[in-house]
């Protein structure tokens, strides 16, 4: 049986071969920049101050392993005042129940927001928190909020969603005053458009 003529041809096969590195480059380029996506995404959230519920906010302290979870116990000698802002994109109504709250770190606390559709279609909307001043986020605990989730509500609908809390103990002692602030906006494309009148 003779040899094919592919097979012994020596510039086809240093083109394959030429051809699958350039492939194996790609494939590993590829892989890295999905690997760097997660990370550069974080950097540039912190860059511009804006916070886009990281999976970090979504643990629980409770749940943490005990070396993890450090000093959990309540700092009676601190108070920090928690002030609560909301910023609507959009005609809706969206407050919270009160203003301020003055907490002691570790000691878990709930404030209520009220919401209202006060259009007369369904919408869909998500809230995302911001934190003044910005070290404070990383020591702001939400054990229940309702960022976590994006919500549906139809014409005139009013919904009240609690924010529940802890403040790390670790909190550095000049920070006194932390602003929570949620901004609620449409999720668009989820929901039929305004009416024309």
């Amino acid at each position: 049986m003779s040899a094919s003529p592919h097979d012994t041809d020596p510039t086809l096969r240093s083109d394959n071969l030429r051809m699958f590195g350039k492939l194996g480059v790609i494939v590993a380029l590829m892989f890295g920049f999905g690997y760097a996506l997660v990370p550069m995404y974080s950097a540039i959230c912190t860059a511009l101050g804006i916070n886009v519920l990281s999976v970090a906010e979504r643990k629980v302290p409770g749940n943490a392993p005990a070396a993890a979870r450090g000093n959990s116990q309540v700092d009676t000698s601190r108070v920090v005042t928690v002030e609560f802002d909301a910023n609507a994109r959009g005609p809706w109504e969206f407050k919270p129940a009160r203003s301020s709250l003055d907490v002691h770190p570790g000691e878990m606390a709930t404030v209520m927001y009220e919401f209202r559709n006060v259009q007369n279609r369904t919408m869909a909307a998500q809230a995302i928190p911001s934190y003044a001043p910005r070290q404070a986020m990383a020591h702001f605990n939400k054990l229940e909020c309702f960022c976590f989730n994006e919500y549906t509500l139809a014409p005139g609908e009013s919904r009240q969603w609690p924010v529940v809390f802890v403040i790390d103990p670790k909190l550095p002692k000049d920070v006194r005053t932390i602003t929570l602030s949620y901004t609620f906006f449409e999720v668009g494309g989820k929901t039929p458009a305004e009416p024309s009148s």
